[in-house]
């Protein structure tokens, strides 16, 4: 899955996956989406977001929950073998 959207830069905000390079974490974009009841409200208050970026920050999130679910099943596996 590509994520041309999503930057990792260790000198900014600790490392953390960002949107397109700026101070914007995916961890926020996840909170702005959940928090705000609309598009144009969430637009209003961070017009540099694009919806691309949201869509991006949603699969990379939903991407690495599935990742961490598969390393936990696998390790319960293996302990139980």
């Amino acid at each position: 899955m590509k994520f041309d959207r999503i930057t990792i830069e260790p000198g900014k905000m600790n490392g953390q996956p960002c949107m397109r390079g700026m101070r914007l974490t995916v961890w926020r974009v996840l909170d702005i989406v959940a928090t705000y009841r609309t598009r144009e409200r969430w637009l209003a208050d961070y017009p540099e977001l694009e919806e691309e970026d949201v869509e991006q920050a949603l699969r990379f999130a939903a991407n690495a929950l599935d990742e961490a679910w598969l390393d936990e099943a696998t390790q319960q596996s293996v302990a139980q073998a």
